[in-house]
């Protein structure tokens, strides 16, 4: 499944991701092997139906951890500085893992359930919408807003 989902569309996600985060310090290669990675996790019907928007979204939401990775983490110029700033926010930094925290605890519920179902167990979309009694793509939407939220929160 995994060998013919990646003959079939692994140079189209390439190009896609090339151009949709281009300049932004990614590899998109290594992106594209992740997806691939995380992809093994889902049944064969799953990724069936719309193999593609499956990967690309696999692949865009690991762009955006990297980025928000990047963005926390300290640069080499500031690890050798003796005197950082007190507000530079650290990957890992206990402040930044409590407003992440508060951020996931101030969404409505119905969001909050299906992004806590995504990101913090090995179910799939099917799986969530299946145990939430919702269709797919209500799933899909929720945790779309859930990203949304938390991304706002965390930028203010």
């Amino acid at each position: 499944m995994i060998d013919r989902l990646y003959r079939n569309h692994s140079g189209w996600l390439l190009g896609m991701l090339q151009r949709r985060f281009a300049g932004m310090g990614l590899e998109p290669e290594d992106l594209v092997h992740d997806t691939y990675i995380r992809v093994a996790r889902y049944d064969e019907e799953a990724t069936r139906r719309h193999p593609r928007a499956l990967l690309l979204r696999i692949g865009v939401n690991l762009a955006w951890d990297q980025m928000r990775f990047n963005k926390f983490r300290p640069s080499p110029l500031a690890a050798n500085d003796p005197d950082p700033p007190l507000d530079t926010p650290t990957y890992g930094d206990q402040e930044y893992q409590l407003d992440l925290k508060r951020a996931i605890l101030s969404l409505p519920p119905d969001l909050r359930r299906a992004f806590i179902l995504s990101r913090f167990t090995p179910m799939t979309n099917a799986d969530i919408a299946k145990r939430l009694g919702i269709p797919i793509k209500t799933v899909e939407w929720r945790i779309s807003k859930a990203l949304a939220h938390i991304a706002q929160w965390l930028s203010d």
